[in-house]
């Protein structure tokens, strides 16, 4: 016994010798690049495939192979990717969605290249580089090992590296080559994948789909590791392999032995799952995906040219017709990605599960095996498959309340690959589970038929979940979470509703696919497929539904009429282009058709027309009023004024100059006048019309406090609050100042909730809201603004501002209109996209949807950051009419002359204290008095 456990502890060590490789790779382009190369495995799996090439095919010597594959082909293929691929990316600004995408399409491309290349076989007769004996491996894994974090640790490369990962613009700044160092990362990170490949290759399947997801599976070793550590990595990988290796002699009995069998066997599967939905996510910084630009429209006459193409099969017969049916079903499924990662904007790398697991449930169901409940028809057995999968989806909805980015983008895969081993590989799901079509629809045609009508069904669901105020939600959740938060979303509920929505999506098309091919195939619903269906929806049109549709036709198409991977080839290339097409290749092609498009000729309007010839005719005009009736032209404006942003070409620019939501009421000054000083009259003109949310006579009366008592904020063991009182009455401006790092900011995150104090209360009125959530502290009148704009660059104008009376529950459709009107953004402008305006609008439009939903408090954090002199000046009258109106106004600002002139009361912070308070004039002239006594 004693023999045979070592000896499956050395078959242990070099398993974990191959897994320590994997993570050694994987942390070091991390660290160098930041980007967690989800092509490792793909990388490893080609360069397997070449060393089998140059040995087994061309008679090569195994060390001129090994040279060939290792010291120039995995070297040069990780400096093409970062060259070619996420430099690109880099210089766009590393933005995590488009780095995914790019990420997972060079995994995509490069299965499906190799699947057109070698075929989609398994071949067993890989060249064996190192002796079945551990030791090598584990010798290769340990110098690398000590030697990378040597280089790390020692080195100026190392220096530099550490340099580049904690802040890449202040390394470029500082001299550093940060694209030499990404590229040496990158090239370092391919040739361990491609050593990886290479030993494993021989003991594993060499096809183009088991060793690279086999590969990927490990890369629990690295998320252990925190994507920092190397000997932790080593360490976790090593431990895993022995213990999975010693697992095999365990020989557990009964109706659950299939399953503690298939835990022992992959246990690196088990880690993945622990160590990505149990321990604190990596990449938290990172928030995907986000759409920067406005939603490209569907062409017109778009939607009937699709109705025509799929009602075209119902003509086809034979094997064309049975191809077909499997494209509507797959649609559905893709449709569930446009409600996750499309509208929603959470990434969803499980989607296959889901559909597996529809397919799954369907299959047993109408075959009576499922426990507890009889034989069902076809299509009950489908519809109630789809009711049991919708709360599954709260197996990855639940990481995602807490996870973006790559943390979530992990969570999602882990559970579809835990998915695909321990439930699709079971006996039940394996020994022969067949699936016949509904009653009436048995033939292709027919079933086609029913197929199509249960598209449109998740056609309209679809519509449903991506319109009205549930889809500005979901849209406000993609663009910006925080933002949507502080705007009333509850945003971990809406994460929910879509990861449950897109389970049940997901689970009929997989439902539909085993019924059209009257079988449950677990291979059809690998976590492979997860993969390239969410490379095919991200590259051609996530929030499409249209693009969902032209995707799965691409897919079933490609595949289906020519060799096994050229669909994934396809979508792999437009992935990896992604970092010069952010908008995909439709907008890219609409893009370079406009710029082909002969310039249109400028001419004047005819009434411009009329004038011009006026003023020619007429001697002197010059200098008189045109007799056309024009008013004369006003007198240049100021300086700071014409230097405002301009505002898009199409339209025309409305500043920010007047308070009174009505027409037939006096205009404010224009801007660049002096702005009036002291506090506004307490007349009729200078209140909002209600847009701040009081109409009493009274503007204060009863309206709630917000106030802060002995508050306390520790950073890693840094004080950022020590001790603040502070209280925001209504009907007054409150301003905070201090100099940076004083603690405003943490003071202001406190206050709107995206902090909890580590000691102290948060109180609103009498009741305590120290641990409420942001979107319910909007929910009850506390609204704010950000710093960086907070703004929702899909939706238009008038859907922002709608956003925020829909979640402050606001039943006066008027709100919206009011708020438009008060801040200058009706008229043409409110139907614009807020993508592309300049900042002086969107400061308006983030301050118009905090009013649409009546706040009774406002906190501003620096409201001014990004205007000119006007627009300070437009807005100071704007905030002194809220507060006329009896809202309560927090201001965190660093323009001391705006502070002087808008607030009531001034407390100035240092070091988390409020260090003086009291009237602007008083507090900033002793402040004035004490810098010139320094």
């Amino acid at each position: 016994m004693s023999s045979l456990t070592w000896d499956l502890t050395l078959a242990g060590l070099s398993v974990g010798s191959a897994a320590a490789l994997t993570g050694v790779g994987l942390i070091v382009t991390y660290r160098a690049t930041g980007v967690l190369n989800f092509a490792h495995g793909a990388i490893a799996m080609v360069c397997a495939y070449v060393l089998r090439q140059c040995v087994v095919e061309w008679g090569w010597p195994l060390w001129a192979g090994a040279a060939l594959t290792l010291l120039v082909l995995a070297p040069a293929l990780g400096v093409v990717l970062e060259r070619l691929v996420f430099r690109p990316l880099s210089v766009l600004g590393g933005d995590p969605a488009q780095t995914l995408v790019a990420s997972i399409g060079v995994f995509v491309l490069l299965v499906g290249g190799a699947a057109l290349l070698w075929g989609q076989g398994a071949r067993d007769d890989a060249p064996e580089l190192v002796a079945a004996d551990p030791w090598g491996q584990l010798a290769i894994v340990l110098v690398l090992a000590v030697g990378v974090g040597a280089v790390i640790r020692w080195t100026r490369f190392g220096r530099e590296l550490r340099a580049v990962v904690d802040d890449r613009r202040l390394a470029v700044l500082g001299g550093i080559d940060a694209d030499r160092v990404a590229a040496a990362g990158w090239a370092f990170g391919a040739f361990t994948a491609g050593l990886t490949g290479v030993l494993l290759a021989p003991y594993v399947r060499l096809d183009p789909y088991g060793l690279p997801l086999l590969v990927m599976e490990v890369v629990a070793v690295a998320v252990a590791a925190r994507m920092r550590s190397l000997p932790v990595a080593v360490l976790v990988a090593l431990t895993i392999g022995v213990a999975q290796s010693q697992l095999t002699r365990l020989h557990p009995s009964g109706r659950g032995a299939p399953l503690l069998q298939a835990v022992g066997a992959n246990l690196f599967v088990v880690a993945l799952l622990i160590a990505s939905l149990v321990l604190p996510g990596v990449g938290t910084r990172d928030a995907l995906p986000r759409t920067a630009t406005a939603r490209v429209p569907t062409p017109s006459g778009a939607w009937i040219v699709a109705a025509v193409l799929f009602l075209l099969p119902l003509g086809f017969a034979g094997p064309d017709l049975h191809t077909s049916v499997q494209v509507p079903a797959l649609g559905v499924v893709l449709l569930s990605l446009v409600v996750v990662t499309g509208r929603g904007g959470q990434i969803s790398l499980g989607q296959a599960a889901y559909a597996g697991l529809g397919a799954l449930f369907t299959a047993l169901l109408a075959a009576g095996r499922f426990p507890g409940l009889p034989r069902l028809p076809e299509l009950a057995a489908l519809a109630l498959a789809v009711l049991l999968v919708a709360p599954l989806g709260l197996v990855t909805g639940w990481p995602a309340i807490t996870r973006r980015g790559l943390a979530l983008a992990l969570a999602t895969f882990a559970v579809g690959v835990g998915v695909s081993r321990f439930v699709f590989a079971q006996p039940y799901a394996t020994s022969g589970l067949s699936l016949d079509r509904p009653r009436g629809f048995d033939g292709d045609r027919a079933y086609y038929v029913l197929e199509l009508a249960l598209l449109t069904l998740a056609l309209l669901a679809t519509h449903v979940l991506r319109r009205g105020s549930t889809g500005r939600a979901l849209a406000s959740l993609r663009d910006h979470e925080q933002g949507a938060s502080a705007a009333g979303v509850r945003v971990p509920a809406l994460k929910l509703l879509a990861f449950v929505a897109g389970a049940a999506l997901a689970a009929l098309g997989g439902g539909m696919l085993a019924m059209g091919l009257r079988a449950f195939d677990p291979s059809a619903y690998d976590p492979v497929r997860s993969l390239l269906w969410f490379a095919a929806v991200m590259v051609l049109g996530a929030d499409s539904t249209l693009g969902a549709l032209a995707a799965a036709a691409l897919l079933v198409g490609l595949d289906a009429g020519a060799r096994g991977g050229v669909a994934a080839a396809l979508i792999g290339v437009l992935a990896v282009l992604v970092g010069r097409f952010p908008g995909g290749p439709y907008e890219a092609l609409r893009t370079l058709t406009e710029r082909l498009k002969p310039p249109r000729p400028t001419g004047l309007t005819p009434l411009g027309s009329r004038v011009r010839q006026r003023l020619r005719t007429t001697p002197g005009a010059h200098a008189q009023e045109p007799a056309s009736g024009l008013s004369p032209a006003p007198a240049p404006a100021p300086a700071s004024a014409r230097a405002a942003t301009p505002a898009p070409a199409d339209v025309p620019a409305q500043p920010l100059d007047a308070v009174s939501p009505d027409d037939d009421h006096p205009a404010a000054p224009a801007d660049g006048a002096a702005p009036p000083q002291g506090p506004p009259a307490p007349d009729h003109d200078s209140r909002t019309g209600g847009a701040g949310g009081n109409t009493k006579t009274n503007p204060a009366e009863g309206r709630g406090v917000l106030t802060a008592h002995d508050l306390h904020a520790r950073y890693d063991g840094f004080t950022a609050l020590a001790g603040v009182d502070l209280t925001v009455p209504p009907g007054r401006i409150t301003a905070i100042i201090g100099p940076n790092g004083a603690g405003k900011s943490t003071l202001f995150h406190c206050l709107a909730g995206t902090l909890r104090p580590t000691r102290g209360q948060v109180r609103y009125d009498d009741r305590n809201i120290t641990h409420l959530s942001p979107h319910s502290r909007a929910r009850l009148g506390i609204a704010r603004t950000f710093q960086q704009l907070a703004v929702f660059p899909t939706l238009t104008v008038t859907e922002n501002v709608r956003l925020g009376a829909e979640q402050g529950h606001i039943k006066d459709p008027s709100a919206t209109d009011r708020a438009l009107r008060l801040l200058h953004l009706d008229g043409p402008l409110r139907d614009t996209p807020a993508a592309g305006l300049p900042t002086g609008t969107l400061r308006r439009v983030e301050l118009a949807r905090a009013l649409a939903g009546t706040p009774s408090v406002l906190l501003l954090d620096e409201p001014a950051a990004g205007l000119d002199t006007a627009e300070v000046a437009a807005l100071a009258r704007v905030l002194r009419a809220l507060a006329a109106d009896g809202t309560a106004l927090l201001v965190v600002e660093h323009d001391l002359d705006l502070v002087a002139d808008l607030a009531d009361v001034v407390h100035v912070m240092s070091a988390g204290r409020i260090v003086a308070s009291g009237p602007p004039a008083h507090v900033l002239d002793t402040l004035d008095a004490r810098e010139t006594a320094v």
